[in-house]
């Protein structure tokens, strides 16, 4: 590549950057981010209500959980003293 044609490359980049660098600070550009970002907040908002629901879902069963094997330790007592006493 010749030394003009460098230039004109360097010419062109800066000129596209610079001419970017505007589009991407104008009005309308600040306008499309903060409906992007409005709309990636609201995302979230349904992700952390989904995740709740989830974790209220999971600390239920964890509760029924507790409560089935603190029965099966209830009846697992019962019927050892049962055994117990029939033994004697």
């Amino acid at each position: 590549m010749t030394l003009g044609g460098k230039i004109a490359l360097f010419l062109g980049g800066t000129l596209f950057g610079s001419a970017g660098f505007k589009l991407l600070s104008s009005a309308d550009a600040r306008r499309a981010y903060s409906h992007v970002t409005a709309a990636a907040l609201r995302c979230k908002d349904d992700v952390m209500r989904a995740v709740e629901q989830v974790q209220d879902g999971c600390a239920d069963i964890l509760a029924d959980a507790k409560q089935i094997n603190a029965r099966r330790e209830e009846d697992a007592a019962a019927e050892y003293i049962e055994g117990e006493e029939t033994a004697q």
